[in-house]
């Protein structure tokens, strides 16, 4: 735990923040195989298409019919270490080394990292681990008592206010002396009630000056 007088919190969007682009996609076909990810993504186009488009309940609802498509009666324990070597090549291969880098240094100043995500917590929680982030908040999937996944979320999409909820959750869980500065990290529509609740929000995302978080400082160079 951060030890100075005011506790410090980062948090940090992984897709398209701490990696370059989207990885729901690259898992799934990771641990389903590209014919039946493809396949299902092929039947769902309309409201994959439609939830790309809208944001917001649309997409969180179509992503996950595509998860209860691919991923209904699958084993947790075998998908937990599928998705362990997902994520280590994935941040390896897709990591951005500007975000990666003001990671470390907020690690190196002693504050307390979270990595907060729509993304599967299958894979947060190692990508969180292997940068050595002291939490990771993804989206948690439903599991029956056998260790059978359903396919459908344990809860609700870590995204939007979802996101700011789980965030806010886990800071008031960690008992700090005193109400932390949060600086927050984020690219897309997803992150932008994270970083309105932030002392110090950044976008991070590509688009800069023309994308969904403009009304936010970009990081420094």
């Amino acid at each position: 735990m951060n030890l100075t007088a005011t506790p410090v919190v980062a948090a940090f969007d992984l897709d398209g923040t701490l990696t370059e682009g989207g990885s729901v996609f690259k898992w799934l076909r990771y641990v389903c195989g590209d014919g039946p990810t493809f396949r299902a993504a092929l039947v769902l186009s309309e409201p994959l298409a439609l939830g790309a488009l809208r944001s917001g309940p649309s997409a969180d609802r179509a992503k996950e019919r595509l998860f209860e498509r691919l991923l209904r009666g699958r084993d947790l324990e075998s998908l937990r270490g599928a998705s362990r070597e997902f994520a280590v090549a994935h941040l390896e291969a897709r990591g951005r080394p500007r975000t990666l880098a003001r990671l470390a240094w907020h690690l190196d100043q002693g504050h307390d990292v979270v990595v907060v995500s729509a993304s599967p917590q299958l894979y947060v929680d190692v990508v969180a681990e292997r940068l050595g982030a002291r939490g990771a908040l993804g989206t948690r999937l439903a599991v029956d008592e056998r260790g059978t996944l359903s396919g459908t979320y344990l809860g609700r999409n870590c995204r939007g206010s979802e996101k700011l909820r789980r965030f806010t959750e886990w800071v008031e869980a960690q008992n700090f002396s005193s109400e932390p500065t949060v600086y927050a990290y984020g690219n897309s529509r997803g992150d932008r009630r994270l970083l309105l609740a932030a002392t110090f929000p950044y976008d991070v995302g590509r688009l800069g000056p023309v994308g969904a978080l403009r009304r936010f400082p970009r990081l420094p160079r």
